[in-house]
């Protein structure tokens, strides 16, 4: 199947190549960037994916423990209302108030304060240990409102162990319902930190436990002195405590890392948990890939673009070669003029056209005089000469784009003259003649008007066809008339004769 004559040469077009080589590594460079992009979103979305499990499964490791030292205390202050508690010896006391509680992994401490904050009962030795606790912060606080629930304390070093935790406790209250103490349960911060020690977050990432005022319980890596930090006010802290639940990307206030913070509340406490995860981290594995991807479709893109314009300079140059052959296969390499061949082609074409709109065509046959003379007497260099110089004389008689001059053989040369009557015809015999009276070739001692020329025209309106051969004959004619003069195939009967300068026109 043939393709489409317009497309065809499209196709044939080194603009046409050279811009689909251009824009086919421009469409590979959006693809890929396409790709890559799909590929960057593809690493936030499983970095947020493994930040909520392992936000959820720390969350849930929390709660649990929590919930269990809370179901202690809850047990406590149910124990405490018991019957004849006080009549019992300080080690079956212990034994049913806190049951097995002290043996629990992680528990810091677990003990009774009074009202005044004097400890008196202690879950792990027998008796309690002495210390008053009234001017903690758990202890204020359920002094001051008694629907508190439980209560979660800044973390503090312990005053029993001298270790790090965080206090959770339950007020007591007295038959009348005044202050009657609290009894308290603590988790060692050491929980926490082989909790998260568990955890790969990369060498940025961080684990974080606050309070809900902003006070940080604890962090993952630790340092002793991030312990107790508040840094409420921060705009990460406020979009926890104002979303509860989430995640964003936000620059760290403690040491100025961007990372992807994802958030949630641990259960029903006034505790909030976060997971952060290094930015550039995340995009690491994804950067790695790119500057792989990138860097492969760059050269590839790159080497397609100089290929094709290197193809489409090639088909620049082929085409300009086949001009060039097209116009060397039409034209005659000593004169220039056009060839025989051209001169058969518009002929025929001119015929045509002048048979279909019965416009006048003219024919001038145009022959050297004594050409062989001069050329054996001079000398092949010299003729050569003389024919270029006639080829230039013809060249400046005409000047319209249709009309045509071609060398057809040796000295002889012929003035293609489409729409031009005899008469016309006549005027550039004339610009001919006058035209050769300048010719000189100096190099030889040829001086101007030593080189004449005979010529033969021929004019028809419809039957063109036979136009050169009465051209032809009137160049003869010429020829016998004396040369240097122009007969006109119309009047060769009657031998009148053109003299350069002198217009004879026959009957």
């Amino acid at each position: 199947m043939s393709l489409p004559p317009r497309l065809a040469r499209r196709l044939r077009s080194a603009r046409t190549w050279i811009t689909l080589g251009v824009l086919a590594p421009i469409g590979m460079l959006v693809v890929s960037g396409l790709m890559l992009l799909d590929l960057r979103r593809d690493a936030w979305e499983k970095a947020e994916q493994t930040s909520r499990n392992l936000l959820q499964v720390i969350e849930r490791d929390i709660a649990r423990n929590v919930e269990v030292i809370d179901l202690t205390l809850l047990a406590v202050q149910d124990n405490l209302r018991a019957p004849g508690l006080a009549k019992l010896d300080p080690a079956m006391r212990q034994l049913v108030l806190f049951d097995r509680a002290a043996t629990a992994k992680d528990l810091g401490v677990m003990f009774v304060l009074d009202e005044n904050g004097d400890l008196v009962e202690d879950a792990a030795v027998t008796p309690p240990r002495a210390g008053n606790y009234a001017d903690r912060d758990y202890f204020q606080a359920h002094k001051a409102n008694r629907h508190l629930g439980l209560y979660v304390g800044r973390p503090i070093v312990s005053r029993l162990t001298g270790e790090r935790m965080v206090n959770f406790s339950r007020r007591i209250d007295k038959p009348d319902g005044s202050f009657g103490g609290l009894v308290l349960g603590s988790l060692k911060l050491t929980y926490f930190g082989r909790l998260f020690d568990q955890i790969g977050l990369g060498n940025e990432g961080a684990i974080n436990l606050y309070l809900r005022d902003g006070t940080r319980i604890t962090r993952h890596p630790y340092l002793e002195t991030d312990v107790g930090v508040n840094i409420a006010g921060s705009r990460t802290f406020e979009r926890f405590a104002r979303e509860g639940v989430g995640s964003f990307v936000e620059t760290s206030v403690r040491d100025g890392v961007r990372r992807l913070y994802t958030f949630t509340r641990v259960g029903d406490l006034p505790m909030i948990l976060n997971v952060a995860l290094s930015v550039d981290e995340v995009e690491a594995g994804w950067r790695a890939k790119a500057v792989v991807i990138g860097s492969v479709v760059l050269v590839l893109c790159g080497l397609t673009v100089v290929l094709s314009l290197l193809f489409g300079r090639e088909l620049r140059r082929r085409a300009a070669m086949q001009v060039e052959l097209a116009r060397l296969s039409q034209t005659d390499t000593l004169t220039g003029l056009a060839n025989r061949r051209r001169f058969e082609e518009a002929y025929a074409r001119a015929c045509a056209d002048a048979g279909r709109t019965g416009q006048p065509l003219s024919l001038l046959v145009v022959d050297a005089d004594h050409f062989k003379r001069f050329n054996d007497r001079y000398g092949h260099a010299v003729g050569d000469e003389i024919l270029k110089g006639l080829a230039r004389c013809l060249a400046a008689s005409v000047h319209r784009p249709s009309d045509l001059a071609c060398r057809v053989g040796g000295e002889e040369f012929v003035l293609l003259l489409p729409g031009t009557d005899e008469g016309g015809a006549h005027r550039v015999a004339k610009a001919v003649h006058a035209q050769m009276a300048t010719l000189a070739v100096g190099s030889a001692g040829i001086g101007p008007g030593s080189v004449t020329v005979s010529i033969g025209l021929a004019s028809a309106i419809s039957d063109a066809a036979s136009l050169y051969h009465r051209a032809d004959g009137a160049l003869y004619e010429a020829k016998a008339g004396g040369r240097n003069q122009t007969r006109s195939a119309a009047s060769a009967a009657g031998r009148p004769v053109e003299k350069p300068g002198l217009r004879i026109v026959g009957g």
